[in-house]
């Protein structure tokens, strides 16, 4: 079994001893105030983060709401550690913890419900092992909950043009790199645009998800081919990145050419059209073919369904 890696947030010795008397075999971080743990967890995130409801530098809320706005950390459960005394100034049916317990803590009932809280998650996770993206299972989820909303929001259903053949030749670690690169271009791309119903998945493999506002979809697209076009070729050795191609003999002896890889981009919109999840996955698939007929990296946005 892993070891499980427990943050507390909170000024209080005393809890701290208590609940490291319940689960003495956990690695603990500790962080006195809010401010001090935003940087750690975001560069490693915990099995769980317990969060003390009386900061004195932060409010607890607003680091709940943080931690979760990030895709790749909600999976991670959050428990809040209230007071009776506050417990009526939280509003716990908007802020998004998997649970809570209260002061003086009861330690058979905490330890139960931390357990449970951590069996919950990982029955939940299907985030992708590789980018720890949520995979799909979490991308159907929100998708049909948009649908279902009648949200109005653009699908962009993205993948890599010639990543077999690199693959191929420089093997499954490099690809991962490959893989973790396009991860990390696409999610920072679609926080820079900071909106609310913004997702990012991973299908598996080099297929990838992200969903933002119809307008901003295409600046988004642009950016996501420049950043990638630009990093890509420094993943090939020198002389195939000089001739701009992989040369490699197949399975039948034969020599053969590949390009450098590209990436593809079918966008579909919602404008209250779709009913089902499967009817853009559909679409995206007849787009994406489209786009692949293009060599080079490209996008193509789905405008049979244009607003009213």
């Amino acid at each position: 079994m892993d070891k499980r890696e427990f943050f507390l947030i909170s000024n209080s010795t005393d809890l701290l001893n208590e609940l490291k008397s319940i689960f003495p075999d956990a690695t603990w971080s500790i962080f006195e105030r809010g401010a001090e743990a935003i940087e750690y967890f975001f560069n490693s995130p915990p099995s769980l983060l317990l969060i003390d409801s009386e900061l004195k530098d932060i409010s607890s809320a607003y680091l709940v709401e943080l931690f979760k706005s990030e895709n790749v950390y909600r999976q991670v459960p959050v428990i809040l550690i209230l007071s009776k005394e506050n417990l009526s100034s939280f509003d716990l049916n908007h802020l998004e913890i998997d649970d809570f317990f209260l002061k003086p803590i009861d330690k058979a009932e905490v330890s139960s419900r931390i357990n449970l809280s951590l069996n919950r998650a990982a029955r939940a996770l299907d985030a992708n092992p590789l980018t720890k993206l949520p995979g799909n299972t979490s991308i159907i989820k929100k998708i049909q909950s948009l649908i279902d909303q009648k949200k109005e929001f653009a699908l962009a259903y993205v993948d890599l043009d010639h990543f077999k053949s690199f693959n191929d030749k420089y093997g499954f670690s490099r690809g991962d790199e490959v893989l973790m690169m396009t991860a990390r271009i696409i999610v920072n791309t679609i926080r820079a645009f900071g909106s609310k119903d913004s997702f990012v998945g991973h299908v598996g493999g080099d297929d990838f998800v992200f969903i933002l506002p119809p307008d901003k979809v295409e600046q988004a697209c642009q950016m996501i081919i420049q950043s990638f076009d630009s990093i890509v070729p420094n993943f090939y050795d020198p002389e195939d990145r000089e001739r701009e191609c992989i040369v490699s003999t197949d399975r039948q002896g034969q020599v053969r050419t590949f390009p450098l890889m590209a990436i593809s981009i079918a966008v579909v919109f919602n404008y209250g059209q779709l009913h089902h999840y499967g009817e853009a996955a559909q679409i995206a698939m007849n787009l994406k073919k489209i786009a692949k007929k293009n060599p080079k990296s490209s996008y193509v946005l789905d405008k049979r369904k244009s607003a009213q």
